[in-house]
């Protein structure tokens, strides 16, 4: 009986039929339900162009970033086909649910305590990458092109660079190429750091090397005229808190840019 239940309501979502959803969400329909496509009625009701039935299931408690087998969220179904007003009824929901998470987030981290996992593990370098001791790559050589597109970018303008972040060096050696008037790399790995100086960055006439976590050397820092910002083993909350420091940092008409793997999906 419940799943018959759960059944109409995916059939309701599918066909728009909104009443019907909103009695049988009333009746204790589970709007979180998974079909045997491995599909949500809000993923139906998304790919289908409702946005009237996409509300009320949202409002009634679907999630907004289920995923289906495929990895594609209800948004991805919208946007696949062409559902504007449904997409931006989930864009704002996702919105809204980040920033009360953000702010929930940020109240229980109010201690200040870093999470220092990936600063106290071992590093293995290579020709061609630099991994972590779980595997994971901290930086691979495919990432060349990107970081001289990044320091085209930020060294537009010349004068003063700040790098956050070091790695292999690869957008550092790009940003030497345009012989900044002083170029200020930070890097809070020690292991990282001490190739760095086995490697003659330390000895370079217009580099600074700044050993420290970013959180814990703002007050050496000066401002700029192009900024990179690319950390490993950091999470969003901590790009958006360097972020606000940015106005400060970043010169008027200055350049910044940033790289970092923190996307949920690789395909699209």
């Amino acid at each position: 009986m419940e799943e018959n239940k759960q059944e109409s309501l995916r059939e309701a979502a599918r066909d728009g039929d909104l009443g019907r959803v909103k009695s049988l969400i009333a009746s204790g329909a589970d709007v979180t339900y998974f079909d045997g496509e491995g599909l949500t009625p809000l993923m139906h009701a998304a790919r289908n162009g409702y946005p009237e039935v996409v509300k009320m299931l949202l409002d009634s408690g679907a999630p907004w970033n289920a995923l289906s087998p495929s990895n594609l969220s209800a948004g991805d179904f919208a946007m696949e086909n062409g559902h504007q007003s449904a997409f931006d009824i989930l864009l704002n929901a996702g919105i809204q649910a980040e920033l009360i998470l953000g702010t929930i987030a940020r109240k229980d981290n109010a201690d200040g305590k870093p999470n220092r996992d990936y600063l106290e593990d071992r590093v293995t370098f290579s020709e061609d990458k630099v991994m972590d001791t779980k595997s994971k790559a901290v930086m691979m050589a495919w990432e060349r092109p990107l970081m001289e597109a990044h320091a085209k970018a930020i060294c537009s303008r010349g004068g003063h660079i700040l790098n956050v972040g070091f790695g292999m060096g690869l957008v550092d050696t790009a940003i030497q190429q345009y012989a900044p008037v002083s170029h200020t790399i930070i890097e809070a790995h020690p292991e990282v750091y001490d190739r760095m100086l086995r490697t003659g960055w330390g000895e370079k006439e217009n580099v600074k090397i700044v050993f420290g976590r970013w959180q814990d050397v703002l007050s050496q820092l000066e401002s700029y005229d192009g900024i990179f910002f690319d950390t490993y083993g950091e999470y969003y909350e901590d790009m958006r808190e360097f972020h606000q420091y940015l106005p400060r940092l970043l010169k008027p008409g200055g350049i910044y840019s940033f790289f970092n793997g923190l996307c949920g999906a690789t395909d699209g």
